[in-house]
């Protein structure tokens, strides 16, 4: 690679003595944003975030790309692949309900209805954050990853929560919030800093998401609760019965 791309694709600049590309912290630019898109259940969340999996896929391959940290994090990198298959799918599902409420006459109809995943749902979750996690690690371990643990469940983590945030599941947050407590200290320590900085604001910031889809849940029950509850008022007593006024409806 030579020329302007290869000045863009290896543009870096130095922090507290550590060489950072530009690219990283780009890409994780992109995840943020795509975060806010997920939070709001806007359908550019996906496309935006496809564009931050392709940079990053690219940092977390250090020993691949000639990356400063020279590392090779498998499970980060192996996981951008498979966000751009979910997200395809996310993006495909978001739009599909979104145009369904339009035909239906709702002018700003929501890309997806928050709710909670229910018992086959939470079966799945846990089921695959087992066996994934184990199985992916057997697989870092054999190619040489970098913390193949750590990497392992965040790999699988991350699919889990991108998989339920195409779902409208609320728990997607949850997940989120346990992939970066691994991964925090797994980029800390394999000197991704602008990643791992990223994973400290998506901490907060994906608590905030759950708190805003659980009270988006909560108020949309109601509001069908509402709807579904008929008009009270007097109603009309048999002939000859007495009315709520004490009177007779004789006619």
């Amino acid at each position: 690679m030579t020329g302007p791309l290869a000045w863009l694709f290896d543009a870096s600049l130095t922090i507290g003595g550590h060489e950072i590309l530009w690219r990283e912290i780009v890409g994780n630019v992109f995840g943020l944003a795509s975060a806010v898109g997920g939070l709001r259940r806007r359908v550019w969340a996906w496309p935006v975030g496809i564009v931050g999996n392709v940079l990053l896929f690219t940092v977390f391959l250090g020993a691949v790309f000639d990356t400063p940290q020279h590392r090779d994090l498998y499970g980060q990198a192996g996981r951008q692949v498979f966000f751009v298959v979910v997200s395809v799918y996310g993006w495909m599902r978001w739009r599909q309900t979104r145009r369904a409420g339009r035909e239906a006459g709702i002018a700003d109809a929501p890309a997806v209805q928050p709710r909670w995943a229910g018992r086959s749902g939470w079966v799945l979750i846990a089921t695959t954050a087992v066996v994934g996690t184990v199985g992916f690690a057997w697989v870092f371990d054999r190619l040489g990853s970098w913390g193949p643990w750590a990497d392992a469940w965040i790999f699988t983590g991350s699919l889990l929560a991108t998989y339920g945030m195409a779902r409208g599941w609320i728990e997607f947050w949850l997940i989120w919030i346990a992939v970066d407590v691994v991964g925090v200290p797994l980029l800390l320590s394999a000197g991704y800093y602008p990643s791992a900085v990223l994973y400290l604001v998506y901490a907060a910031f994906v608590a905030y998401g759950f708190v805003t889809w659980w009270r988006l849940r909560v108020a949309e029950l109601a509001a069908a609760g509402a709807a579904a509850v008929p008009a009270t008022g007097p109603r009309p007593s048999p002939v000859g019965a007495p009315s709520s006024l004490g009177r007779r409806e004789d006619v």
